[in-house]
């Protein structure tokens, strides 16, 4: 063996076939702890969907058994035991029927079916789906053939998900979005029939001997069968990449010819829309106050056009006629200056306020201090106006509450009056003692 056949030698480290064998045939079946485990993923890729949770849609995936029979099913084409084929596909159709019943009436009787980014992200299927399935499929075997399976089926399981796209098509079911539910399932069935594709390949390179012996006719459209399907799931895929880049193209170059006619230039762009989808496809664009003539809006389509990917687009550039912007812009500042009259207003009566409340305060720092040194038995002193109401007039009065130890005498009362009328210049003040 040369050193270059002995890199890519899959028989080194090969386990024991019939134990092999019997592994897969082990996880075909979807009956006590498969049955479980199949039930537990459903529900757990469900909500991972339904909450947008990419850490719960990958903890569906490694717990998913759905890669069971696929591999199974791959393993009986490569040794021709169509025993175990049919058992295979057999419970193959009864897990993703179960799966897509059971994520169906879970979304159906979920209050919250907004659209996330992980459902949208399995609803547009491309080739590169089946590269990941194909490549994803061939590690998954290679691991299962091995003496020391090691970290790689982990990680097939999360690369070749098989659960979240079919709870995906459970979703378009529960809320009638046809296109998410056969995009999903189209991905959903790239996956089963890659890993079975890749599976078939590593079995007849390994060179499991044959169950039942076939004569070539049958080899012969048993391989024109695989390469149908192939084709049958390529096509479509590669369709879809190449719409997808066409898409990602326009975007880039949209973007790129608004930043370099508008932005450069120095216009503030205030709206910008794409829309790949619409026919003829769409770029919207609106800005601040720069205003194109008929002569600049031409220029610009000219200069669209030059661009390949935007060949056809149809460029709308949202301005509304000089007279009705000059009324806008009018309309704008009349509102801002009838809010500032109507805060010119406030402040005025806020002052207006003030002043009449400084018509009723006497109030004087220390006031207390100095009256309860002349007069020791004062505990307490307020002063300041009131207005008398009587039947003919309103009387403007100066009241001065005081609270003491004990009633003043009518000498210390005279002087406790005489001496506030000269401390806060004012006359007549009424004194009125109160009491606890």
């Amino acid at each position: 063996m040369t050193k270059f056949s002995e890199i890519f030698n899959l028989r080194e480290g090969e386990g024991n076939r019939i134990k092999t064998l019997e592994e897969i045939k082990s996880n075909i079946s979807f009956k006590g702890a498969n049955l479980w485990t199949l039930a537990c993923a459903i529900i757990i890729a469900s909500v991972g969907l339904n909450v947008n949770s990419t850490a719960v849609i990958i903890g569906a995936m490694l717990i998913s058994p759905l890669m069971g029979p696929i591999v199974g099913a791959g393993f009986a084409l490569g040794i021709y035991d169509f025993d175990l084929l049919k058992k295979s596909l057999r419970n193959l159709l009864i897990a993703t029927v179960v799966s897509l019943v059971v994520s169906s009436l879970y979304f159906y009787l979920s209050p919250f079916k907004d659209v996330q980014s992980e459902l949208l992200a399995r609803t547009s299927p491309n080739i590169y789906d089946i590269l990941i399935a194909f490549f994803g499929g061939l590690v998954g075997v290679i691991a299962v053939t091995r003496t020391e399976k090691g970290n790689p089926i982990p990680g097939v399981a999360i690369a070749t998900a098989l659960m979240p796209p079919l709870c995906t098509a459970g979703y378009g079911i529960a809320t009638g979005q046809w296109s998410f539910m056969l995009g999903a399932f189209y991905l959903y069935c790239i996956n089963c029939t890659f890993i079975g594709i890749a599976t078939f390949l590593i079995v007849k390179y390994l060179r499991y001997p044959a169950k039942e012996q076939v004569d070539k006719s049958w080899q012969k459209r048993l391989r024109l069968s695989i390469t149908t399907l192939t084709l049958i799931m390529l096509v479509p895929s590669a369709w879809l990449a190449y719409s997808l880049y066409r898409e990602q193209q326009f975007k880039k170059n949209a973007e790129a010819f608004i930043n370099s006619e508008f932005t450069e230039k120095g216009y503030t762009v205030v709206y910008k829309k794409t829309d790949f989808k619409s026919a003829p496809k769409r770029i919207e664009v609106a800005l601040l106050s720069k205003r194109f003539t008929k002569e600049e809006l031409k220029s610009l389509q000219a200069d669209k056009e030059k661009n390949s990917y935007l060949k056809g687009v149809y460029l709308h550039i949202r301005q509304d006629s000089t007279d009705r912007f000059t009324a806008l812009r009018k309309d704008i500042m009349d509102q801002i200056k009838t809010g500032e009259s109507q805060l010119n207003e406030k402040d005025l009566k806020i002052l207006q306020l003030e002043n009449r409340l400084k018509e009723y305060r006497l109030s004087y720092d220390g006031l207390f201090k100095e009256a309860s040194i002349l007069f020791p038995e004062i505990t307490s002193l307020s002063v300041s106006r009131q207005r008398l109401e009587t039947k003919d007039s309103i009387l403007p009065i100066n009241v001065a509450l005081y609270n003491s130890n004990k009633v003043l005498i009518q000498a210390d009362n005279e002087r406790l009056k005489k001496w506030l009328e000269q401390r806060i210049g004012v006359k007549d003040v009424k004194l009125i003692r109160v009491t606890d």
